[in-house]
């Protein structure tokens, strides 16, 4: 399948890091959200990291607005996806919204369109289950920041078909990634391993065993991890860390229950990066 348009469905971190590298990949990218205000936010950040990317030498000023030029911003979900031979969807990691979604997508869409999710952990086979086309629904699990991690997970649902696993691997390929392919699994291999290592970091910071900072320093220079559990998870979100441990624990068992101490951290609002305060308190930085 030639793709030449790619639709990414979210402005959130996900989304707009995948819009980015969709862009320096060379397809006419769209993104959508039903925020005017995300929209406008991920696409500053998209061209700041593009600046950023200039004055490191690592493109061109002419590389980077061609690849900026590629971006398209959508607010209604029909325009947004009509032309569209790849969807990506980046939403909020809960497989109700998810499922409704593809539902959507599945009326909306060519009959050929490939689909894929960016989920860390959830059902592929349950979401293409929503759709007439599981042959067409693959798994694309990006890490952040997207426009640097060099990965991406490609999953198989029980139905996803060698063609749809080819042109998503070629998709990868022109954005600049590496990848994996595995089958549907809970957790898949990262986020099942980053999990468990995050939860037992929380588990020790709660038992008084060591301080954040010396928890990240020990794995960091001990176990050559380029960032400590801590510093991860507050990139990554404690509410979306919490999520994915509670799934793990209803379906891979009690070795994944989730710390009481990220409980609490999440109930007091203190998600990471992005509300200023998680493990670590950014407002004073």
């Amino acid at each position: 399948m030639n793709i030449k348009n790619i639709t990414i469905l979210g402005a959130g971190i996900m989304g707009r890091g995948i819009a980015h590298v969709s862009c320096f990949g060379g397809f006419q990218t769209v993104l959508y959200d039903i925020s005017e205000e995300m929209l406008e936010s991920a696409s500053a950040s998209i061209q700041k990291n593009y600046d950023k990317a200039v004055e490191k030498n690592l493109l061109t000023a002419v590389q980077a607005k061609e690849a900026f030029s590629k971006l398209e911003l959508k607010q209604d979900l029909q325009e947004a996806v009509s032309g569209a031979d790849f969807v990506i969807e980046a939403v909020p990691e809960k497989i109700d919204l998810k499922v409704e979604m593809y539902s959507q997508l599945d009326k909306l869409c060519k009959p050929e369109t490939i689909f894929a999710s960016n989920t860390s952990s959830l059902s592929i086979t349950e979401m293409a289950a929503a759709t007439d086309r599981p042959q067409q629904f693959i798994g694309m699990h990006f890490f952040n920041p997207v426009h640097i991690m060099k990965l991406v997970e490609i999953v198989r649902g029980l139905e996803t078909s060698e063609e749809t696993i080819a042109a998503t691997k070629g998709v990868g390929g022109k954005m600049g990634k590496e990848t994996v392919t595995i089958k549907e699994s809970p957790g898949f291999i990262t986020s099942r391993i980053n999990a468990m290592i995050g939860n037992e970091a929380f588990y020790m910071l709660q038992e008084g065993i060591a301080s954040p900072e010396e928890i990240d320093k020990a794995l960091k220079l001990g176990l050559n991890h380029p960032m400590g559990p801590f510093e991860m998870v507050d990139l990554v979100g404690l509410d979306t860390r919490l999520s994915i441990l509670k799934f793990l624990h209803q379906t891979l068992g009690e070795k994944y229950r989730p710390c009481p101490l990220l409980e609490q951290y999440v109930r007091a609002g203190r998600l990471g990066r992005k509300t200023g305060k998680g493990v670590y308190d950014y407002t004073q930085k």
